[in-house]
């Protein structure tokens, strides 16, 4: 199993688009990217810890590649936004993917220079691509918190 980590914005919208993925065994969302040790939702969402709402995904290589992965990120959110998603702002909602070894890296810059090239989007993409740190799992009430609602998606 390896792990892959993503922030692209409101993370219950980011999880769902993973979970259900053949190869991926679980996902949590939760903050990274920041300062502060086992920071709150309260406390992200005053944009000051510096950590992004991410996902955490766990998922099977020889299923689904970390690539695909890549592919599933780009397509959930908008990678031109800074510190933007939808109504969400601040640099909490940041697009970044967070890396946990070269060949992650390697393959995210990649994937970031072949969207630019594809001139899908007007603007340049603004997507960081950082080195994984210390992943801080979100409150209970956060995790699959669209299922929980029955809804599939934050977007209105």
């Amino acid at each position: 199993m390896e792990y892959a980590t993503f922030g692209g914005g409101c993370f219950w919208g980011v999880e769902e688009a993973f979970r259900h993925q053949k190869g991926v065994t679980s996902t949590r969302v939760g903050y990274t990217g920041g300062h502060v040790e086992n920071p709150t939702y309260e406390q992200v969402c005053g944009g000051k810890t510096g950590h992004a709402e991410s996902v955490e995904v766990i998922f099977d290589p020889r299923q689904i590649s970390y690539e695909e992965l890549l592919k599933i990120f780009w397509q959930e959110h908008d990678p031109t936004e800074l510190n933007k998603q939808g109504p969400d702002v601040g640099h909490q909602y940041r697009s970044v993917i967070f890396y946990h070894h070269g060949a992650q890296q390697k393959a995210a810059l990649h994937s970031k220079e072949e969207l630019e090239k594809s001139k899908k989007y007007d603007k340049p993409v603004v997507t960081e691509v950082v080195p994984a740190g210390t992943f801080y799992p979100a409150e209970d009430y956060h995790q699959q918190y669209l299922e929980k609602r029955g809804l599939s998606t934050c977007r209105i």
